[in-house]
């Protein structure tokens, strides 16, 4: 079978906004469907791809009776693992709606300004929290974000600007109601 969208998780999720996939470690994951995670054990590769040949769960003719998607789904809109599971009920319906290359297209607009936020503003312990602001925010609300950011950073230190893009986007998250952290508890326990 061939892989078309190896950045977009089998159940929705967008890896380009995943912390692992954004890491230079040798424990960067490529994607959910590259070919490392492949050979991995998760159940929804050896189900949908392997044993199926469909790249996401909602193109399984077994989708709406599907007792571990249905769970799955049940517990991202709950809590999150090491990747932020807010959106992807919202995912699963934009790639319905509109196909995964309008998906792709707006989660690299989405990447693009991590990248920005990680490489000009992460002091060092922030790099979840600007993933969870990539997948959570609106594409507008981070670049408007990233702009005053700039221009109040002037000549900051990178701990200092850290600081400062972090009270932005958590003025919009208040404002907005969003949760900008991983919604702890044991997601695969539940």
């Amino acid at each position: 079978m061939i892989i078309k969208y190896p950045e977009i998780g089998i159940c929705g999720l967008s890896c380009r906004l995943c912390p692992r996939y954004n890491t230079e470690a040798k424990s960067r994951c490529l994607g959910c469907k590259s070919e490392d995670r492949m050979a991995a054990g998760c159940p929804f590769i050896t189900c949908a791809v392997k044993k199926k040949g469909v790249e996401f769960c909602w193109d399984c003719t077994e989708n709406n009776s599907c007792e571990k998607w249905r769970h799955h789904r049940d517990l991202g809109s709950k809590h999150d693992s090491f990747k932020c599971y807010q959106k992807l009920e919202n995912n699963i319906a934009f790639i319905q709606k509109y196909g995964a290359n309008e998906f792709m297209k707006l989660q690299i607009i989405r990447e693009q300004l991590l990248k920005e936020m990680l490489q000009e503003y992460n002091e060092g312990r922030s790099k979840n929290y600007y993933c969870i602001a990539a997948e959570v925010m609106e594409i507008d609300e981070l670049k408007e974000s990233l702009d005053r950011a700039k221009k109040e950073s002037e000549g900051l230190q990178m701990k200092e600007k850290s600081k400062l893009l972090h009270s932005i986007l958590d003025k919009v998250a208040a404002e907005k109601k969003y949760l900008l952290k991983l919604r702890k508890k044991a997601f695969w326990r539940s």
